[in-house]
């Protein structure tokens, strides 16, 4: 098919970050509550195009003010059938017609799109979830390219659609039959119900490109080198030329790439704190201390906070208090710090730098004025969910918009050490949320920490950490019956779990060869006091979520 027609940029229309005269095309997101609707922005940045991502009740105002070359219609939670669903505007389709602007709907975008415009969507009978196959038609626009008619692809739906408006074809199905892409090209209007953009959708990422290039025609031009430039820029400007800021390391990734990007913006007046809160793995402040001496060369005061915050989790069981408490008590040391870092300075201090990721935002409460207000809430997280009210500082988050992988990038261009890039993650909240229950039942932190070193060690000897994504254990509130040198015992079980992904949005279990798994839970059971039962977690996400807690 060939490529819709190109617009020139209006006179009102804000031109991306980094833009020529005309700017590059822009894809616009509308956002309907997804899990993964970040991943589509991500996704189509990567092909190098500009995406923007929006509310998905946002105006139309709102959306022919970006000028648009795509929207694409995201997933979401709701059903389409039911009042009060989340829509469109009245006349967004008829715009999109009139303007050659073609239209991709994802899941529930794809059954917005099918009850807009005339057809029915029901629930389904049986709701598919997870990796399964579908099977497309090589005669479609949306898959003539392809040669192989079938395909694994992710599934998250239990409503489908029954009737197509008209107009419409279905091009793709599962195997129990449900329509699973849908195509008008004379509208320039298509849908698929599967998740193209996760990386378990095996060739979602080349149906998006040959959506992109190929039938909505748009060019590239954009790069991780764009927002690397953007967020120093917007640093500066928030933080103005004589402000000073706190950024808390945790020893990962995240804090410590926010904190080089805000390095080159503001230089010395960044003021950098690594807590001990009591949660940390074996030998972590030690570890982290010297790594960020030999190879980040940033000035990193260490604050020791165990016992104050380990008094204040005594007792607390439930994941959402612990996270809350934590985070709680992780502000009420920065405050601290800030009187230390004002009383050596003469200036205080008014923000605070954190490595918040995009997915901590969207498995926590939509924050006010995030935009997105169609999501369901996962959990909490320490930087996002569990942050005080009242902050008593104005926070930096140059990483808030990004994943795990392009955080990695980002510090790569940097010149970070990749030796520090391939860290695995490790939780804001620490063990806290590895230890299921009270982090401070008896032998909790020390049976943990124990496991958690054999474990990565073991990964770490058989060549095997660079390829999982994130490696721990799991202490679990509960003892099983074993048998130990002839004695019965009656001792703790642990969890063992091991991912592999590229954002950490959508995960699979790592398969060890079992011959490991038998060495490390002999070795676990033979060094680790009161331990006598080793389990492996073998669930993806979804539906789990990569901690436990």
């Amino acid at each position: 098919m060939a490529p819709a027609a190109k617009k020139a940029k209006t006179d009102g229309a804000a031109a991306p970050p980094g833009a020529g005269a005309t700017g590059p095309d822009t894809v616009v997101v509308l956002d309907y509550g997804s899990q993964y609707t970040q991943l589509i922005t991500r996704r189509v940045r990567e092909l190098g195009v500009y995406s923007v991502l929006l509310p998905g009740d946002a105006s139309m105002e709102r959306i022919t003010g970006l000028n648009p070359s795509v929207v694409i219609l995201s997933g979401g939670p709701n059903s389409v059938h039911l009042a009060g669903a989340p829509t469109v505007p009245p006349t967004f389709f008829t715009y999109c017609e009139a303007n050659k602007i073609p239209v991709l709907g994802i899941c529930y975008g794809m059954q917005l799109i099918v009850q807009m415009l005339g057809g029915e969507v029901k629930p389904a009978d049986v709701a598919e979830y997870g990796r399964m196959p579908v099977h497309t038609e090589n005669d479609s626009t949306l898959y003539g390219q392809e040669m192989d008619k079938s395909q694994q692809v992710w599934m998250s739906h239990g409503d489908e659609a029954v009737k197509l408006p008209d107009g419409f074809r279905c091009v793709g199905k599962s195997d129990a039959g449900a329509v699973v892409a849908i195509e008008d090209p004379a509208r320039n209007i298509y849908g698929l119900q599967y998740h193209p953009e996760v990386t378990h959708s095996e060739r979602g990422k080349d149906t998006l490109r040959h959506f992109l290039f190929n039938i909505a025609g748009v060019g590239a031009g954009w790069s991780m080198q764009n927002v690397l430039e953007e967020q120093i820029a917007i640093v500066k400007e928030k933080v103005g030329p004589t402000a000073h800021v706190i950024c808390a390391l945790s020893g990962g990734v995240d804090s410590a790439v926010a904190a080089t990007l805000v390095h080159k913006a503001i230089g010395d007046r960044l003021h950098c704190c690594f807590v001990d809160n009591g949660l940390l793995r074996h030998k972590e402040q030690e570890r982290v201390m010297k790594m960020f001496k030999d190879h980040l060369h940033l000035p990193v005061t260490c604050i020791d906070d165990s016992v104050r915050l380990l008094g204040k989790l005594a007792g607390v069981t439930d994941p959402e208090k612990k996270r809350k408490c934590i985070g709680a008590q992780f502000i009420e040391v920065f405050k601290e710090y800030k009187a230390e870092v004002e009383a050596k300075t003469g200036v205080r201090p008014t923000f605070l730098v954190q490595g918040t990721l995009y997915p901590d935002v969207i498995e926590s409460c939509p924050p006010p004025g995030s935009d997105q207000k169609h999501s369901h809430t996962i959990k909490s997280h320490h930087n996002v969910g569990g942050l005080p009210k009242e902050l008593g500082f104005e926070l930096i988050e140059p990483l808030r918009m990004l994943f795990k992988d392009e955080v990695r990038k980002l510090g790569l261009l940097m010149d970070v050490p990749p030796a520090f890039i391939q860290r695995h993650p490790f939780p804001g909240p620490g063990l806290a949320v590895r230890i299921l229950g009270d982090v401070c039942a008896e032998g909790a932190l020390e049976t943990i920490r124990a496991v958690d070193e054999i474990y990565i060690n073991c990964i770490k000897e058989a060549g095997l950490y660079d390829q999982i994504w994130q490696a721990f254990a799991v202490f679990l509130p509960i003892k099983s019956v074993g048998v130990q040198g002839d004695q019965r015992t009656h001792s703790h079980v642990v969890g063992l779990r091991a991912i592999t992904s590229q954002d950490g949005m959508t995960a699979d279990w790592f398969q060890f060869e079992p011959k490991f798994l038998q060495d490390v839970s002999a070795k676990i059971c033979n060094e680790v006091k009161n331990v006598n039962r080793v389990v492996y977690d073998i669930t993806s996400k979804p539906p789990s979520t990569v901690e436990w807690e």
